[in-house]
Parts: C-alpha cells; structure tokens; sequence
C-alpha cells in the first residue's frame, strides 16, 4: 500500500532553517508529481510547492517563494523541502503528497492529490 512519511521537523529560531524528507513507499515514486503542504491550527491546509515527476520542473506558493526549495532523488524515492528564513507564519504542520491522475504543475489544490502522510510539526519561534 501507500505510504508517504514525513521527517525532518522541529522546532527553529525566526530565521533558521529545516529541511524536511517524505520517504514514499507502495508506489513508482518516479513516475509521479508530488506536493507539500501546510496547516496552521485552525486554518485550512495550504498549497506549499509541487515538483514533477522528474524533477526538472517546481512551483511554489507565493508566500514561500524564494525562501523554500523543493526536490526529489528518485533513487531514494524521497522528495525534500529545504526551508530557510523561516517566520512564525510558518509554523504548522507539513504533508507531502502524491497526484496521481495527471502531470500538470498548476494542480495546487488538495482535492487534487490521492494520498497523504501523516505530517511533521514545524514550530518557528524564539
């Protein structure tokens, strides 16, 4: 079956860094775009960053542009989201993700994606 699971969090000063890992299992994670997103407590969960199959295209949220950096190794079948000046706004969990059903870079919603992890609690805070 499935399984995404995600690494990597923690808690970081305003302007640290964190990169965080989602090993996937279950699935030919090459063949396939993969996403991270975000919830902050009480909010709605976020687009982040997606990355194609092969790793030769990304896009980011704008709220993260600049600061955050998606990638995969599909020899590993892991994608990675390497966060720098992170802000409180931040703060929340973080989901990598799996679309299935097509390549297309401006899939950024969640009802779009077919399978989920369990999420790592990132906490930006002095």
């Amino acid at each position: 079956q499935v399984q995404l699971v995600e690494s990597g969090g923690g808690l970081v000063q305003p302007g640290g860094s964190l990169r965080l890992s989602c090993a996937a299992s279950g699935f030919t994670f090459g063949r396939y775009d993969m996403g991270w997103f975000r919830q902050a407590p009480g909010k709605e969960r976020d687009f982040v960053a997606r990355i194609s199959w092969s790793g030769g295209s990304t896009y980011y949220a704008d709220s993260v542009k600049g600061r955050f950096n998606i990638s995969r190794d599909n020899a590993k079948n892991t994608v990675y989201l390497q966060m720098n000046s992170l802000e409180p706004e931040d703060t929340a969990i973080y989901y990598c993700a799996v679309d299935y059903r097509q390549a297309d870079m401006r899939r950024i919603g969640v009802s779009m994606y077919d399978y989920w992890g369990q999420g790592t609690q990132v906490t930006v805070s002095s």
